[in-house]
């Protein structure tokens, strides 16, 4: 397994390097094909995020879906405890759906609704203003990313491109908790349309669709 450790906007001790190792030597036990563990480690100058300004970003490559896990604390080592911490939950889960899928166990259903009714229900405002975004370089290969800034304004959007299989909505929910966002964007297998599955409340989902099909090709989103 290789591990991969690297900065941002901060340089990281051998002996932290070290520590991750010893730590994430236990992530085979529960995930036996993976081939390389990337570790991202963020510090933050902000005085008022002081509890939060070491943050650790854990991305899992093996064979099956990407897991991600991460955590901030107001020391990395504590912020790479609860990053592990939430890895290993991800990958019990991953198990666990194998074992249900071997047994035909049914998934949660998912609520799928027009788009009036979702922004109904999650009281979306239609009247906000446009935001003006600056327009960032192209993005050519998958990985890539950008930042750019909205006017003058302090507000800064990252903008990442990601390669799209098509994928069943099953398969969507269960990427999505792998991550451990509260929402993915997919190409639906069955329709061919762009899709977008988010948590709503308890253990109930929500999917928006576009009425315009596509092909597999690379797609683009916010995160």
């Amino acid at each position: 397994m290789e591990i991969v450790v690297v900065g941002r906007h901060t340089d990281v001790a051998d002996r932290f390097r070290q520590h991750v190792e010893e730590k994430l030597a236990k992530v085979e036990l529960l995930s036996p094909y993976v081939r390389r563990v990337d570790v991202e480690v963020t510090h933050e100058n902000n005085p008022r995020l002081s509890e939060n300004r070491e943050r650790v970003e854990l991305t899992l490559r093996a064979k099956g879906p990407v897991i991600r896990a991460e955590a901030a604390a107001d020391d990395r080592f504590g912020a790479l405890d609860l990053a592990i911490d939430k890895l290993n939950e991800r990958l019990r889960r991953a198990r666990d759906r194998r074992k249900d899928h071997r047994n035909n166990k049914v998934l949660p259903p998912v609520d799928v609704r027009p788009l009036e009714e979702i922004l109904s229900d999650e009281n979306a405002s239609a009247n906000a203003p446009e935001p003006q975004i600056s327009t960032p370089a192209a993005l050519s290969e998958p990985g890539d990313s950008v930042e750019t800034t909205i006017g003058d304004s302090p507000v800064v959007i990252r903008q990442k491109l990601h390669h799209a299989d098509p994928m069943t909505l099953d398969d969507a929910v269960y990427e999505m908790e792998m991550v451990g966002h509260d929402f993915y964007l997919f190409i639906d297998k069955e329709t061919s349309r762009p899709s977008v599955l988010y948590k709503r409340k308890g253990w109930s989902f929500g999917v928006i669709q576009l009425d315009s099909p596509c092909g597999a090709a690379p797609v683009t989103d916010l995160k």
